[in-house]
């Protein structure tokens, strides 16, 4: 009972932190004390949360390290425009096209997880981050070649160019190859995205807390052991790559549709680095933690932006700081991982 009450207590904490957040920014903005660019950064820091909370699913409670979890988001991101562009003349609230996008984009994402998941999770390791980081590239490259247009018709497909969509006069183009998706409705509300953030804090905090996250947990701490005593491994593996893949396929969709342009190349490497740096900094496995690190570090640049020619330095200066307090043996060892196979890709990409 003592755990219990333990694990219930730390997640009203977080539901209370993502609520005080809340209250604090819209009393900001009824007042007009928080400024423009500021306010804009509110939808991308909900969405990099909600990222931070499904990598952390499967690198901090599941110990896989995925390096493509950008591709999961750009799935649910040009998803979740074609719903909501195509969907605009048939329903007109668009609360009712947002939530609709958000939940088909998370659907597509977490199919595109079930398909690499079934070959990847057999991999472990390096092998894993190797693969998986190919998936988000692969992923970029195919959005660069896709078009879709819509018409009274329906939707049309083309991997050619725009031209070959044969829409009818007046129709639609949505996604336009590299040019990414153009004049896209902003929908998505910072109302919205805390509602979101809400809902995976939810569904990641039952799951761990559940018999499925203490088998997912036994099989991090010793494979071996856990398949011993008769867990099916990927079973479980599959349940938390899958689920975190539609949780970011979720904010990919919510990202998206708050911008008016979104181009295939926002989702690409440095992205899943990005979103891996909140959880290492926050501390892998510690959900709470990975909040704060991605609502830091997404508007910490934008605060900087004043000391233009020293803002990524200080931003540099900042992340070694906290790894130095953290002290983290895991981080360092992650950390170490990943840097080699950056160093890794960038001789790749010159040779």
């Amino acid at each position: 009972m003592k755990k219990i009450s333990k694990s219930a207590r730390s997640s009203f904490i977080n539901y209370g932190i993502v609520l005080i957040f809340f209250v604090f920014f819209q009393i900001m903005l009824s007042t007009g004390k928080l400024s423009n660019s500021l306010s804009g950064q509110l939808i991308p820091i909900c969405t990099y949360v909600i990222m931070a909370l499904a990598l952390n699913l499967v690198v901090g409670i599941s110990g896989e390290l995925s390096l493509g979890h950008a591709g999961f988001m750009s799935v649910g991101a040009f998803t979740g425009v074609v719903v909501a562009t195509a969907l605009k003349d048939v329903i007109t609230l668009s609360p009712v096209r947002l939530i609709l996008a958000i939940v088909i984009g998370a659907v597509i994402a977490a199919i595109a997880g079930t398909i690499i998941g079934i070959p990847v999770l057999r991999l472990q390791g390096d092998y894993l981050a190797i693969v998986t980081l190919a998936f988000g590239e692969i992923i970029k490259n195919v959005l660069n070649c896709l078009y879709i247009g819509a018409d009274s018709k329906g939707l049309h497909f083309s991997m050619k160019d725009g031209n070959s969509l044969n829409m009818e006069t007046g129709g639609t183009v949505i996604i336009n190859g590299p040019q990414g998706a153009l004049g896209i409705q902003k929908i998505s509300t910072f109302i919205a995205a805390i509602i979101l953030v809400l809902i995976v804090l939810f569904i990641i905090q039952n799951l761990v807390n559940s018999r499925a996250g203490r088998a997912i947990k036994a099989i991090r701490d010793n494979r071996i052991a856990a398949e011993s005593c008769g867990l099916n491994i990927m079973k479980y593996k599959m349940m938390a790559f899958v689920l975190s893949a539609a949780i970011a396929g979720a904010a990919g969709a919510l990202y998206a549709l708050n911008y008016s342009t979104v181009v295939p190349k926002k989702f690409d490497f440095n992205t899943s680095i990005l979103v891996l740096v909140f959880v290492v900094l926050g501390g892998i496995g510690n959900l709470r933690g990975s909040m704060i690190a991605a609502a830091i570090l997404t508007v910490l640049p934008e605060l900087l932006r004043q000391f233009q020619d020293y803002r990524m330095l200080v931003y540099a200066i900042v992340l070694i700081l906290v790894m130095i307090i953290t002290n983290n043996s895991k981080a360092k060892d992650m950390f170490g991982r990943v840097s080699a196979k950056i160093f890794k890709k960038s001789a790749v990409q010159k040779s």
